[in-house]
């Protein structure tokens, strides 16, 4: 196998085996389109369907935009690299095959052995930081990681969800070489590593698409909550990001996509056709495909589509249970959490075409493997969408909180931590940008406003971190101290045993798991079994600060995974002690076989 990859793309900049570069731009809306390569005007040939092209020498490092109006220069919308990062500036020619791959023979893993870790590349040290922190999370038990969007944004600090430029890795992490060892060193330890991509909106500042290739969002249609909708049914838009998944995968060798906020894509048949085509062009690779999709939109899971979507109603109701927050969005859940997150456990989501806040939400789930399904207890936007960018650890007790994780851990569905959760970093993760214009910093901070207006608990707005400042990009950085105090040292011990266990008794039946039913046993206590194999998996939990009554104890023979001795005594004798969460493999009964 070749240790060099790259994938052909029929947009920008293409660099031959013969040393020329072929150069192409879509833009519809305008007859005459010259290439500036290094400061000289080329003109280039008009094609059909809005095409321009033209063939230039132009080796690696060679700087070119695109001159759509006498008054207008732009940078490459597929540009894989820009220079100093300007979003506004030139782009750089870049060789695909400079980088030689140390395992190229790497097909990746299975979906069932996931353990998700979601980092900010940026707040750990770029795509080098990130490579150093490599074999610590391989010996944790984390088996793949998922990257924060890449796509290069304004400014030298972004989330990374006011991309522009989505070919482009951001130059405030490394360069392309530096990313590509990051994914090569990973597949060294074994380890997967997706990347979250975002292909609903663009930024609001260095988009120029609209200025020449206007049939690029939806007309007269319904926006996005960050602008004019993409028209990915036209076949040139579609494409666009269908080749860009494949680049990401093929030519960085991603291991899977996280697609964000798809339901603003409002395009369900266009998702089914990009993971058509990207199953196609993988071959023998397990490239894993991923959801977030606030529509519940069941039909897309599993099978020949994506693997799985974020859980975000399993978040929700435990996020309830843990700390009582009814704001915002958690207000459809405060009517009985439990029972939301008891439906999670035996269905996957807890709406499933229900009236939620209004609307109908959701499709029918039940059928699915677990595996459809990422829960988690925190991430990038239930940390950093709060106001104080709070993590758990300051708002809920550590017992129950260490009990949360034995559920989220030890049960099938696929899990994902939260970079610094797995010592219990206190550090809190905000929302950043670097935008470069006052009116857009204005902006940022006036937004920020109006979203924590429905959520009165979260203190007065004017004590919100200014997002543009560089102080609360700092302040989110994960502080690596905190893992070797005690407090950090036991709470790791916990992390590794609990996913030692999962590696050892779940994993082998992950992929013919099956819910055997979910029941509450009080207002924060339940009980969830699963099949695995020949066996049952059963999980009793109770997130409460008091002891529940339980008529069903687990069979004599039943082998324990995790639980301390005096919660399994009270169990024994008929009681589910507060704060914990026990989870056994016994013997399944011939009722649960058929």
């Amino acid at each position: 196998m070749s240790a060099r990859f790259r994938h052909a793309m029929p947009y920008g900049a293409e660099l031959r085996d013969d040393g020329v570069t072929r150069f192409r731009l879509w833009a519809p809306d305008t007859e005459h389109v010259q290439l500036e390569l290094d400061g000289r005007l080329h003109p280039m040939q008009a094609l059909d369907d809005g095409w321009h092209e033209c063939t230039r020498p132009a080796p690696p490092g060679t700087r070119y935009r695109f001159a759509v109006r006498e008054d207008l220069r732009v940078p490459d919308p597929a540009s894989r690299l820009q220079q100093g990062g300007d979003v506004h500036g030139a782009s750089i020619v870049v060789d695909p095959h400079g980088y030689a791959w140390q395992h190229p023979d790497w097909t990746g893993r299975p979906w069932r052995e996931a353990v998700v870790y979601e980092l900010h590349v940026g707040v750990c040290g770029g795509f080098r930081g990130v490579r150093e922190d490599l074999p610590r999370l391989h010996a944790l038990g984390v088996t793949a990681i998922e990257l924060m969007p890449l796509a290069q944004f304004p400014g030298v600090r972004n989330w990374g969800y006011d991309g522009v430029l989505p070919f482009a890795p951001a130059a405030a992490y490394g360069t392309p070489e530096e990313l590509k060892a990051l994914v090569d060193a990973a597949h060294g330890l074994g380890l997967m590593v997706i990347l979250d991509v975002v292909y609903n909106h663009f930024g609001p500042d260095g988009n120029y698409l609209g200025e020449y290739a206007s049939p690029f969002f939806r007309r007269g249609g319904p926006e996005t909550p960050w602008g004019a909708a993409i028209d990915v049914a036209l076949p040139q838009v579609g494409d666009f990001f269908v080749h860009n998944a494949l680049y990401w995968l093929e030519e960085y060798r991603f291991d899977g996509l996280r697609l964000d906020a798809v339901h603003a894509i409002g395009n369900p048949g266009w998702l089914a056709s990009l993971a058509a085509r990207v199953r196609a062009a993988m071959g023998r690779r397990q490239v894993h495909l991923i959801l977030e999709n606030e529509a519940n939109q069941a039909h897309l899971l599993g099978g020949p589509g994506f693997d799985a979507q974020w859980n975000d109603d399993f978040h929700n109701a435990l996020h309830v249970l843990l700390t009582g927050e009814t704001g915002g969005y958690y207000g459809a859940y405060a009517d009985d959490p439990l029972r939301h997150l008891v439906r999670c456990l035996a269905e996957g989501f807890a709406w499933q075409g229900e009236t939620m806040r209004g609307r109908s939400r959701g499709e029918p789930s039940a059928a699915l493997s677990p595996l459809c399904f990422v829960d988690f207890l925190q991430n990038h936007d239930q940390v950093g969408n709060r106001a104080l960018g709070e993590r758990l650890e300051t708002l809920v007790d550590a017992r129950r909180l260490e009990a949360a994780y034995a559920l989220l851990l030890l049960t099938p569905s696929v899990p994902m931590l939260f970079m610094g959760e797995e010592w219990g970093s206190r550090t809190p993760f905000l929302f950043f940008t670097d935008h470069q214009t006052e009116a857009l910093r204005e902006a940022v901070r006036e937004g920020r406003r109006k979203e924590f207006a429905e959520f009165e608990s979260y203190g007065c707005a004017d004590t919100l971190p200014d997002p543009n400042a560089a102080s609360t990009f700092e302040r989110s950085r994960p502080d690596p101290h905190e893992a070797a105090s005690p407090r950090g040292l036991a709470r790791l011990t916990l992390i590794r045993l609990l996913l030692a266990h999962r590696q050892r008794h779940l994993v082998p039946q992950l992929e013919q798991a099956r819910p055997l039913g979910a029941q509450a046993l009080g207002p924060r206590a339940l009980r969830a079994r699963w099949r695995l194999g020949e066996a049952c998996l059963c999980v009793y939990s109770n997130l409460g600060d008091a002891p529940v009554p339980i008529d069903a104890a687990p069979t004599p023979d039943a082998r324990w995974l995790h639980g301390e001795a005096s919660a399994l005594a009270d169990l024994a004798e008929g009681r589910l002690a507060p704060a914990c969460t026990l989870v056994c493999l016994e013997p399944l009964h011939e009722s649960a076989r058929a």
